[in-house]
């Protein structure tokens, strides 16, 4: 998402000093305290009110279900952070952003820097790190108007039942699934993205089956008015009107999570996908799809280096790479740096045990901006290839609209992966990817453009099928 998030920000300054009308909204800058967040690593999990013996008080009857199912047993990486070095964090005059019991990690706020990096004297602090700078200002939408009145959800049916989603369901051949039945239902997807806006006011996403939201950026603002990324995202998978917009899992059940900030690129959205990640696990949710990749940021001292993409090193892809361990399955987008100079996958794509979805067009020719692999330590990426150019999916408007990206390559490959796994319900997250693998149109040559390539599904139901 980092070339779109780039062209929003350049637009802003234009938007201010229009500061007017369209009936919409008045967009002025506001002056705000300079604040700062240090994520800061934790050296145990000791002084611990939670205990792995009474799991239930932190995870949900579901999660614990599909640990069983799995034969998966709780560990240290279950266990929550102790609460009570986040109120001795507290005590400091920290605020807490996000916490990451993954990594034992917590994320503070606060306006005082020294402060912050006198929790390095701590007994059990391991690192202060800084991920985040406040703006100065900020650019604030007064008198809004109801952001539902665009919508007018003016759409043209077809013949097809897919609609305008046809080419990018039957590249896959999850229709064959479909027809049998499996179109997603009793599967829980989580949703990871930017925001989600007008998902509660387009009609042909009214039969969307949300269970939550969360924001993870700013809690008190409403996804469902944010960026619209997260929406169009969500149409790939689980639009679900015949004749105009089917997606790939019409009939799962979803969560939608906002962790990229849209006025920033820094590392702290890496500790909110992993907050957002172990709420998922927690929520008892099957699979995860994130359109989401770092390696640059505003601040040049965050940035990544090509040896970093091996999957452990990147908060979140340390965290990822645990999401099969737990019964998740999770897809990341490839990336879109094809053509740029990077050229490679981002983090988390480079995370082990998942599903790293590079963009083909509907000719199955890989396009010029689906990130590349390998992983830095030899690993096949990406994973698998799906449609990414010319997407259909919902504006914000409710009309069908056209998108190019890995950010909708992996959520279209997403939703069939759900419709596979509903029909195998025993096969662990690993199973599933393995048979991805093998029924991708390039599994006997696997190379740093496709990967595995373009998975067939009923080829992958029928391998899942004789195990």
């Amino acid at each position: 998402m980092r070339k779109l998030i780039s062209l929003l920000i350049a637009i802003l300054p234009w938007l201010a000093t229009l500061a007017q009308t369209d009936d919409d909204a008045v967009f002025k800058y506001e002056k705000l305290e300079k604040h700062y967040r240090f994520r800061v690593s934790l050296i145990d999990k000791q002084n611990n009110s939670y205990s792995l013996k009474k799991p239930e008080a932190f995870l949900s009857r579901k999660a614990l279900e599909r640990r069983k199912r799995y034969g998966i047993k709780l560990d240290e990486y279950d266990l929550p952070v102790s609460p009570q070095y986040i109120n001795e964090l507290r005590s400091k005059g920290m605020s807490i952003h996000c916490v990451s019991k993954w990594n034992n990690t917590v994320v503070v706020e606060t306006a005082d820097t020294l402060k912050a990096r006198a929790l390095e004297n701590l007994k059990f602090v391991y690192s202060v790190e800084l991920v985040w700078v406040g703006p100065d200002s900020t650019l604030i939408r007064h008198n809004v108007a109801d952001r539902k009145k665009k919508v007018d959800n003016k759409t043209k049916t077809s013949e097809h039942h897919y609609g305008a989603a046809q080419k990018q369901v039957e590249m896959l051949g999850v229709q064959r699934l479909h027809a049998q039945g499996f179109k997603g239902e009793g599967m829980t997807i989580a949703i990871l993205d930017g925001g989600f806006n007008n998902a509660d006011a387009i009609k042909g996403l009214s039969k969307v089956r949300i269970l939550g939201t969360r924001n993870f950026v700013n809690p008190s603002l409403d996804l469902y008015a944010e960026d619209a990324h997260g929406m169009e995202v969500l149409s790939c998978i689980a639009a679900n009107t015949p004749g105009e917009l089917v997606g790939t899992a019409p009939e799962a059940s979803v969560y939608l999570f906002q962790t990229e900030d849209g006025r920033s690129e820094q590392q702290v959205e890496l500790d909110n996908y992993c907050a957002a990640l172990e709420l998922a696990d927690s929520l008892g949710c099957d699979v995860v799809t994130a359109s989401l990749g770092y390696y640059k940021f505003d601040y040049p001292e965050m940035n990544m280096p090509y040896a970093a993409l091996d999957g452990r090193t990147a908060v979140n892809s340390r965290s990822a790479s645990l999401a099969a361990s737990r019964g998740m399955l999770l897809l990341n987008s490839a990336g879109n740096e094809g053509d740029d100079t990077w050229k490679k996958i981002g983090f988390p794509a480079d995370a082990v045990d998942i599903l790293a979805v590079g963009a083909v067009k509907s000719d199955s020719i890989n396009t010029t901006f689906s990130s590349l692999g390998f992983s830095a330590d030899g690993r096949v990426k990406p994973d698998a290839m799906a449609m990414g150019q010319s997407c259909a999916v919902y504006d914000t408007k409710g009309r069908i609209t056209h998108v190019n990206g890995t950010s909708f390559s992996c959520p279209i490959l997403c939703g069939a992966v759900t419709c596979l796994w509903q029909a195998h319900r025993e096969k662990t997250p690993l199973q599933i990817i393995d048979a991805i693998h093998a029924a991708g149109h390039y599994a006997d040559a696997p190379n740093e453009v496709y990967g595995y390539g373009i998975p067939d599904m009923w080829k992958a139901h029928d391998i899942l099928s004789k195990q």
